[in-house]
């Protein structure tokens, strides 16, 4: 599968500020009865978004906070991290595809997604797919995985709970936002506007009220700021205020939603879904080296160079090979988790020059052979990662 890697905005520069607020986050986090319990999450991939969905709201709160172990039908994985951090990674590629009808696309792009307010037309049992969503959404976070999606921003506030404004829409539909702000900034009296929305529903223009009897009050230079905070609402909350709650509901399942007020919108992003860009230098800083290399050897030189020259998706789709996911957390490549805990990408010299890479994603590791020169090891990383699927046993 192609992995998406568009970014929603620049990076945020590593913060002591969210590294105290995390820890502190984490610190508080409810603690399973046992440290050697598990939670079993067995799935085809051919059937992933079913069989997950049946397995996790089947099971209690208190078993979602054990520690996961993910087995994958016909694949003899042993699942000390790695395979987890696939199933999130695949999960989430499934459960928010807009082909489904419960999210769609924003209007500013192709791959920023947002609630789907006609959810319920396309699936009857929506609600209950939201809830699904929120209880990966927090186990994700509980288990220190990142969810491969790309939510607008409003979600991430929605969840929090905080006002949506004005400013808030130029990151989801431009051209509304340009209209909107044009009344906050003239008198809108001469465009005979009337406190009502119009959407399209499967090709119908829909007229809805936003504020009781909205059809018969005119916009006016007096009543204009009333009117863009109405129509804010109706976009962002109306439309979708049960879906959200359910959404809310099966996150709180698992993390309670006080915990989450000592994060940002961005930060919560960061939180949930890590850093879409991938920083080089970063990822090249925080690398160890086995079996005879060195950040010298003139193997990781030309290893490094391949992937300065590859583009940020192919960069994404190697990261996910190696270590099972295409993001990284929000302070860097310094916190990739492993299969005991923090684990830094490695790069271990292994095989011969006629050998592919090979990946030990529980342990954010790729054996990389000898090659002879640069091209070669650039089309072998390239042949690896584009051809390779599933988990074998380390």
């Amino acid at each position: 599968a192609v992995v998406s890697t568009q970014s929603t905005g620049p990076a945020i520069q590593y913060s002591r500020d969210y590294k105290m607020k995390y820890e502190n986050f984490r610190a508080n986090l409810p603690q399973p009865s046992s440290n050697t319990a598990k939670c079993e999450v067995r799935v085809s991939r051919n059937d992933i978004l079913a069989n997950s969905f049946d397995s996790i709201m089947s099971k209690t709160s208190s078993d979602l906070i054990k520690r996961l172990w993910v087995v994958f039908d016909g694949e003899p994985g042993l699942d000390y991290g790695g395979v987890a951090r696939e199933w999130f990674y695949s999960l989430s590629k499934e459960m928010f595809n807009p082909y489904y009808g419960l999210w769609e696309y924003s209007a500013i792009d192709n791959y920023t997604i947002q609630i789907n307010p006609n959810s319920g037309m396309c699936n009857p049992e929506h609600l209950r797919y939201f809830e699904f969503s929120g209880r990966i959404c927090a186990m994700a976070v509980y288990h220190g995985k990142l969810i491969d999606g790309f939510f607008i921003r409003p979600f991430y506030k929605m969840i929090l709970g905080k006002q949506i404004v004005l400013e808030d829409m130029a990151e989801v539909d431009i051209e509304t936002y340009n209209s909107l702000q044009w009344v906050m900034d003239n008198d809108p009296e001469d465009l005979f506007l009337t406190f009502c929305a119009q959407e399209s529903r499967f090709g119908e223009v829909i007229e809805t009220p936003l504020v009781a009897g909205g059809e018969n009050i005119e916009v006016t230079n007096f009543n204009k700021v009333g009117y863009v905070n109405a129509y804010i609402q109706w976009k962002f909350v109306n439309r979708i205020e049960e879906q959200i709650k359910a959404f809310k509901k099966g996150f709180a399942y698992i993390i309670p939603l006080s915990k989450l007020a000592v994060f940002d919108e961005n930060e919560l992003e960061y939180l949930i879904c890590g850093i879409a860009q991938i920083d080089v230098e970063d990822w090249c800083k925080y690398t160890e080296f086995k079996g005879g290399y060195s950040a010298t050897h003139h193997v990781i030189v030309w290893f490094w160079k391949a992937i300065r020259s590859f583009d940020n998706e192919f960069k994404a789709r190697l990261l996910q090979f190696v270590t099972g996911t295409s993001r990284v957390p929000m302070n860097g490549f310094r916190e990739l988790q492993g299969s005991n805990g923090p684990q830094k990408f490695c790069i271990e010299k292994w095989g011969s020059p006629n050998d592919l890479p090979r990946a030990h994603t529980c342990f954010n590791r790729i054996d990389l052979p000898p090659y002879k020169d640069y091209h070669t090891l650039k089309d072998k990383l390239k042949t690896a990662v584009e051809c390779t699927g599933g988990f074998e046993i380390d």
